[in-house]
């Protein structure tokens, strides 16, 4: 008689496998080079467009010299806000046409971006597509890696399954700079990892 729990615990090991294969210490693991490869070829086009660079250029002039104090104040206003169940600062956000146009293309990608946003130089959003937790970026690890080191590589977090949606995702982030080349915000977009 076949034990069917050893056969769904083998078949569940296998699929581990396959998604999260053995990498010997400092190999990457296999889903960061496919998430890379959709992040350079479709994303990042993504965002240099025009409607994207001008929002940020211009909430970095509206923000130009803010403190980091004002900085933690509109973050905890924002998380206030939605913990409350009461979105100005979202609705505000979510009405500029730089967050129409990351729904847009959250939508265009068929399931597989779930969370598309952009920030100024300071780390705060200036667009985003959906509703996020905080307001500021700019104390994570999606801000830290790319635009306060000046890196123009792709931060890519761990894999990790949503508990809801129960979807393997990442967050892919990078620097978005402006016509001259000069570092001017970053983008992230959760992904993911199932539907690519």
């Amino acid at each position: 008689m076949v034990c069917w729990g050893k056969i769904r615990t083998a078949a569940a090991f296998g699929l581990i496998g396959c998604l999260f294969p053995y990498t010997p210490a400092g190999a990457e693991p296999a889903y960061i080079g496919v998430v890379r490869e959709y992040v350079e070829t479709l994303v990042r086009p993504m965002v240099e467009a025009s409607v994207v660079v001008k929002a940020i250029e211009e909430q970095n002039a509206k923000f130009g010299d803010v403190s980091e104090m004002d900085v933690r104040v509109l973050d905890e206003t924002y998380q206030a806000e939605v913990a409350q169940g009461d979105l100005q600062m979202v609705k505000a956000l979510m009405a500029k046409s730089v967050s129409h146009y990351l729904k847009s293309k959250q939508d265009d990608s068929q399931g597989t971006i779930l969370e598309f946003f952009v920030t100024d130089c300071h780390g705060l959003n200036v667009g985003q597509s959906t509703l996020t937790t905080d307001y500021w970026q700019g104390d994570e690890d999606k801000f830290l890696q790319t635009f306060a080191r000046g890196s123009q590589e792709i931060y890519i977090s761990q894999a990790e399954r949503d508990e809801s949606t129960q979807l393997l995702e990442t967050q892919a982030s990078f620097v978005i700079t402006d016509e001259a080349g000069k570092p001017i915000g970053t983008a992230t977009v959760t992904i993911s990892i199932d539907a690519l």
